[in-house]
This record gives structure tokens, C-alpha cells and sequence, in this order.
């Protein structure tokens, strides 16, 4: 393997527009990473996610597939 050919791995400040933030490991050269959703704030995981049907298209698989 060479030497002196990957890039260096360090730690960074996570910072989500929701306000929280924490720590992670990353390659980019920042101290402050910025991001716009994050996992306290994502409806998935806050459980606020909607699943829509549209159009019975789970019913219309159903019964093409016999299940």
C-alpha cells in the first residue's frame, strides 16, 4: 500500500439548522460541518413521517402478485 496517499481523518463539529449538533469524523477540511436536516429533526425518525397510498397502489400490488 503507498504511503501519503490518503486523506487525513479528524473530527468536526456537527451543526443542523434544527439546532442540535454533534460530533463526527470526516476528510473534508472544516472544523464546522452545516447540514439542513439531521436525525433529531428528520420525520422518519421523529416518527412524523406519512405514507401515502396513492391510488391503492399497495392494493394493486397485492393483487397482481396474489398476496
Amino acid at each position: 500500500m503507498k504511503a501519503e496517499i490518503h486523506p487525513k481523518y479528524h473530527k468536526v463539529q456537527v451543526v443542523c439548522a434544527c439546532g442540535a449538533t454533534f460530533e463526527t469524523g470526516t476528510t473534508k477540511d472544516v472544523d464546522v460541518l452545516k447540514v439542513d436536516v439531521c436525525s433529531a429533526c428528520h420525520p422518519f425518525f421523529t416518527g412524523k413521517q406519512k405514507l401515502v397510498d396513492t391510488g391503492g397502489r399497495v392494493d394493486k400490488f397485492k393483487k397482481r402478485y396474489g398476496i
